[in-house]
């Protein structure tokens, strides 16, 4: 069996500017990667990678990398070797697991098309035990907020989570809370605060009605994380604390829920047996995303029933997405409303 390969870089503008702790953007780069059959009626597998540099990628290390990867790909030759081109994907680049994961998505994507089938089935999965997503509200202004607020609710959407890490957070809850009262709603500080300053918060945010409270402390300080889950009054989800298989078991005496991401964990394979790790240590889980394209969101929604949680509105949060993925009406993901086979992503597009 022949396959083709092929990548190509692409900075897609975000509808607002999206701002956390850390700082503020206005697009995002991605790189969407093709792997193709030419000997199976020309069917393509479409994957992309959202890299962050929080976790040491960017675009430019993804472009350096896939021709490496995608040549383990040419390699093997058979795409539902899965296990083992992921297994050779890691030997041969340790670190970029955004680039990993582009792969494998493309991967699942053509396996799935070639049995002509959706990916939630090939995975022997329900699709009727799905989810909404949330939708995130980045920090602002008070009164851009506000008005973010008013137009996810214009939209349908039902969860919100709502990025913290000022001096202001009690102040932004309030005004959501006041925009949306029946929403359900959780907040995140991505590492802004420190252990009694998280506690101190998370107990004057308690009233406001909060699903829980993600990532409060620096992921450089477990202990810090613990002493926030002993004494908090929200439930804890860790997601910078998260990032592999085997932080698992480091963070389950530290939390409530494990915060998975494909561009963290490094393919489609390796996101499974997180899931599936996090149940065995008791944790609840959510599935979220960077600010991406519907070619690597379509892939995390076939997660959707395995999940507690999903934060899967990277492709949301978007000007305008050249992928079009899994139906999401109102936020909610809906696996059975999908027409088309493997992931469902497809690029308005092709190109070389």
């Amino acid at each position: 069996m022949t396959l083709e390969t092929a990548f190509e870089r692409r900075s897609l503008p975000l509808e607002y500017p999206f701002g956390i702790a850390r700082g503020t953007t206005t697009e995002t780069d991605v790189v969407f990667v093709r792997i193709g059959d030419a000997a199976d009626d020309g069917l393509t597998g479409i994957g992309a990678a959202a890299p962050s540099a929080h976790y040491g990628e960017t675009a430019a290390t993804v472009e350096a990398v896939l021709p490496d990867l995608l040549a383990v790909v040419e390699d093997v030759g058979d795409p539902h070797q899965l296990e083992r081109i992921e297994r050779e994907l890691r030997e041969t680049v340790r670190r970029n697991p955004s680039a990993r994961t582009a792969v494998s998505i493309a991967l699942h994507d053509l396996v799935a098309k070639r049995l002509e089938e959706p990916l939630y089935r090939y995975w022997g999965l329900d699709p009727a035990e799905t989810l909404e997503t949330s939708y995130t509200i980045g920090l602002d202004d008070l009164e851009t907020m506000r008005e973010k607020t008013e137009t996810a609710l214009e939209r349908g959407y039902g969860t919100l989570k709502v990025k913290l890490g000022t001096d202001r957070d009690l102040e932004i809850v309030r005004t959501i809370r006041s925009v949306a009262p029946d929403v359900r709603l959780f907040v995140d500080a991505n590492e802004a605060w420190t252990p009694r300053e998280a506690v101190s918060k998370i107990e004057r945010l308690a009233r406001f009605d909060l699903a829980f409270v993600e990532q409060p402390v620096p992921a450089e300080d477990p202990e810090g994380l613990r002493f926030v889950y002993e004494h908090s009054a929200l439930p804890i989800a860790a997601d910078e604390s998260c990032v592999t298989l085997a932080d698992i078991p480091r963070i389950a005496d530290r939390c409530d829920i494990a915060n998975l991401k494909l561009m963290k964990c490094g393919g489609l394979l390796e996101a499974k047996r997180m899931i599936h790790a996090a149940r065995a240590h008791g944790l609840e889980v959510m599935y979220g995303c960077m600010t991406e394209s519907d070619a690597s969101i379509a892939a995390a929604c076939h997660l959707a029933p395995l999940l507690d949680y999903a934060d899967l509105d990277g492709s949301l949060l978007l000007a305008d997405d050249p992928a079009d993925g899994v139906p999401m009406p109102d936020g909610r993901i809906d696996l059975a409303g999908l027409e088309r086979p493997g992931t469902g992503a497809v690029l308005e597009s092709e190109f070389d």
